[in-house]
């Protein structure tokens, strides 16, 4: 081998990766291009999932309840925070749909009807 070359040892490429990672960060972070949102109305609370339950086959999950209770919202199911109870989320399915509290009733309109009276043609 000649003198020539050179040898780089493991502790400097990964100080070079540290400081790599951190220039870019603060990079970003004063081009503003990194997001803090303040606003909580717009984050989800959680991701969660539905067990299908059936009366012949037991379903595992953990012993372990969650920091998270659910209350019903303006009649759609509402998750909030044990902790923070103003933290708050409804719940919505995968089209953003907020689900119901209850089933609504068959004889109930599909279609809240307009504050005009119906037949008016203004």
């Amino acid at each position: 081998m000649s003198q020539n070359e050179r040898h780089y040892t493991v502790r400097s490429l990964i100080v070079t990766a540290v400081v790599a990672v951190v220039g870019t960060v603060m990079a970003l972070e004063i081009g503003g291009k990194i997001d803090h949102s303040d606003n909580k109305d717009h984050m989800p609370v959680g991701d969660f999932q539905a067990i299908h339950v059936t009366p012949d086959e037991p379903f595992r999950m953990s012993p372990k309840a969650s920091e998270l209770h659910a209350a019903c919202e303006n009649g759609y199911l509402a998750i909030a925070a044990d902790v923070d109870p103003s933290f708050r989320g409804i719940i919505v399915d995968y089209k953003n749909r907020g689900v119901r509290c209850s089933r609504p009733s068959p004889t109930a309109p599909a279609v809240p009807e307009t504050a005009g009276e119906p037949g008016d043609n203004e």
